[in-house]
């Protein structure tokens, strides 16, 4: 597939085909977020400094599974 480079306002854009934008389950008004890789750009909705944070976080949970729980109670 080959999308178009377009003029908008005083920046440039790309217009997704709806096929592109059901795979990547977005809407109007919804965030894309661009990551550089070795392979490219990627792109996609979900923020990966996010993932990460969260990928952290339940390795904390994992190993403090014990002292969470009493917390809770």
């Amino acid at each position: 597939m080959v999308l178009k480079v377009r003029e908008v306002g005083n920046s440039l854009g790309l217009i997704l085909p709806t096929e592109i934008t059901q795979k990547l389950r977005v809407g109007a008004g919804d965030k894309l977020f661009v990551t550089e890789t070795p392979d490219g750009i990627k792109l996609t909705p979900y923020d990966p400094d996010f993932a990460e944070t969260m990928e952290v976080a339940e390795g904390v949970m994992r190993r403090y599974r014990n002292a969470l729980r009493k917390l809770a109670k």
